[in-house]
């Protein structure tokens, strides 16, 4: 991207989404008023806009005075049980984040289900190298479809997340949908750096799943599954019912296929691991049920939430990140989306605000926007417990 394309951010909470989005647009207008003696001038053409599930009822209305207000915008979004801005996390109220930038409008395309991605014969001269992707958890086989949209695009990343609405999960692409996928596709002009990072530190050893069959497990290096659980959790086989349950309910496991990168740090996940649940227990044959497939080969680690693990790996990807902008090979940063799950947020951060003061600290008062998610993408993978940060650079 050029160094004219203007990006700008805006925010705010209000119980009435009419009065909220004059306020964000007194902010636009304010940036954009600021930027009138930069060169260039180009129009806003891509805008995202992250509601909190309070003004999910209005969407399409508030689609509908977003596409009168700044005509010429192409809008993408979600709704969360919380939105983020540069520094400020709004959690159980009612509030809208959006951003816009002055994108060339042939550098990217937008998608869902009433604009079907291209085929890969497609005579279009577009060429997707990345996607940003929202989707409804509901979605049937939606680990499927991510997987598919990968493959469409030249570099297999995509980025994003569920939306996690208490009352109507939703997501938007000029249009209001539930249930399927809809984002946007960046062709190769788009420069941006992304990273995931992890919510939750092993409290074992990384094994080798010796049996299982699709979420069930039966033994991890050749012993019964519960037993290895109840070792890294310094239990007895003895251990009262109702005491095991309310343990394994606050127990995960982090998946990986083969050597990955399962604990590639002692002590830390590596990007490629998959955090889920542990839905239930057989305790008369050890067996444990998981919130996913899990097939034999596979290695896994027994987990839990940790603020400690997570506050000092945003940190780590934030200051890679940094890093590679400082270093000057990827152009200066322009704005950021940053999508982190619905569990994490300043109070598992140990403040309100914190998750996100940690990233503007490192990036510094970028425009920024995002949301809390009931699942996080990146790649072509539905992750858990995970931030996924990205920021579009330019020269």
């Amino acid at each position: 991207m050029s160094d004219t394309t203007t990006f700008v951010h805006a925010h705010a909470a209000h119980g009435d989404w009419q009065a909220a989005l004059a306020e964000c647009r007194q902010q636009f207008d304010a940036q954009l008023a600021a930027r009138q003696a930069e060169p260039g001038g180009a129009p806003l053409t891509l805008g995202w806009c992250y509601l909190s599930d309070y003004y999910a009822p209005a969407a399409e209305a508030i689609l509908a005075a977003l596409q009168e207000t700044w005509p010429g915008v192409a809008w993408v979004g979600a709704a969360g049980v919380g939105v983020c801005a540069s520094g400020v996390e709004y959690f159980d109220e009612p509030a809208m984040v959006l951003m816009a930038a002055a994108l060339p409008p042939s550098t990217f395309r937008l998608f869902s289900g009433q604009q079907p991605l291209p085929s890969a014969s497609s005579p279009s001269h577009f060429a997707p190298h990345t996607a940003l992707v929202h989707a409804e958890g509901s979605t049937p086989d939606v680990q499927d479809l991510l997987h598919e949209l990968s493959t469409r695009t030249a570099t297999g990343y995509l980025f994003g997340g569920l939306s996690s609405a208490r009352n109507r999960t939703l997501h938007m692409a000029d249009g209001v949908f539930s249930g399927g996928l809809s984002g946007v596709l960046f062709g190769p002009e788009i420069g941006l750096i992304s990273r995931v990072t992890q919510g939750c530190k092993p409290i074992g050893p990384a094994r080798t799943v010796t049996r299982a069959a699709h979420n069930l497990l039966f033994e991890l290096d050749g012993e019964p599954a519960l037993d290895c659980v109840l070792q890294d959790l310094g239990l007895g086989r003895d251990v009262p019912e109702d005491t095991l349950a309310s343990v394994l309910s606050a127990t995960l496991v982090g998946l990986s296929k083969g050597d990955d990168d399962a604990l590639s740090v002692p002590g830390r996940f590596g990007t490629d691991t998959l955090v889920r649940h542990v839905l239930g227990v057989d305790a008369q044959h050890g067996v444990l049920a998981l919130a996913d497939v899990v097939e034999d080969g596979m290695r896994l680690a027994f987990c839990t939430r940790n603020p400690a693990a997570a506050r000092a790996d945003l940190m780590r990807v934030a200051t890679e990140i940094r890093s590679e902008l400082e270093s000057g090979h990827s152009g200066r940063a322009l704005g950021a989306l940053y999508i982190s799950c619905s569990g994490r947020g300043g109070p598992h951060f140990g403040a309100p605000h914190a998750e996100l003061q940690m990233v503007r600290n490192a990036l510094g008062d970028l425009p920024l926007a995002g949301f809390f998610a009931g699942g996080e993408i990146a790649r072509d993978r539905l992750y858990g417990y995970t931030g996924v940060l990205t920021v579009f650079t330019g020269q």
